[in-house]
């Protein structure tokens, strides 16, 4: 039986390293905003001898995920893992300049989107399945308003989550990468030297390993 992997933030980054990671022993169901990247991945995993479902589509928009959910359970049934990447990066400002446009994009991304996606997907995980999501501890610092508070309150979220279904399952980690040269942390960190930060498929290859998912060398 195919094992499904679901990578919401596919496209690039962390998320398109464990697509690569995983594209051997599972099949991708890969979800981002951006066409050409997904494209790209598809081919990198293609390389690999694996295989991938593009599912271009904004994970803020309930309805075409509540589609793709359905799609995934007629098809295979179940995912054995979900790993979640996607993430808005919000301009940095202080607190008094909070840009409302900002602030929505950040909370709907970053933390409305997942308490409409964790009902979606649960079902499809079941009591064996796995559910991966990152942590990137920034509120209180200066200038991350507006992205800590969101990745805050997400956090704060998935690890209720964790919490109730430690017994029960699916299994829910919570997983902080080291730093890596992605286009998210190049929007925060302009101008950084990124030749000392860490590889997002070292991260990758690392992360799956901590959750006891082992991809080939």
């Amino acid at each position: 039986m195919t094992q499904i992997a679901l990578i919401t933030g596919a496209s690039r980054g962390l998320g398109a390293a464990l697509a690569e990671a995983l594209a051997p022993t599972h099949h991708i169901v890969a979800v981002a905003r951006t066409t050409g990247a997904l494209e790209d991945l598809d081919d990198r995993i293609k390389s690999l001898g694996g295989s991938a479902t593009l599912a271009p589509m904004d994970i803020t928009n309930a309805d075409a995920m509540a589609t793709l959910c359905r799609g995934i359970h007629d098809r295979w049934g179940s995912v054995a893992l979900w790993a979640h990447a996607a993430v808005h990066a919000p301009t940095l400002a202080p607190a008094v300049f909070t840009d409302a446009k900002d602030w929505d994009r950040s909370m709907a991304t970053n933390c409305t989107a997942l308490s409409v996606l964790i009902p979606f997907v649960a079902p499809l995980l079941g009591t064996e399945g796995q559910a991966l999501f990152f942590d990137d501890p920034r509120a209180g610092e200066k200038f991350f308003g507006v992205y800590g508070a969101s990745k805050a309150a997400q956090m704060a979220l998935v690890r209720s989550w964790q919490a109730e279904t430690a017994k029960t399952g699916p299994r829910v980690h919570v997983e902080t990468p080291a730093p890596m040269p992605t286009a998210t942390r190049a929007r925060f960190f302009p101008g950084e030297d990124r030749s000392a930060l860490a590889q997002p498929t070292a991260q990758a290859a690392r992360i799956l390993t901590d959750i006891g998912v082992t991809a080939p060398a």
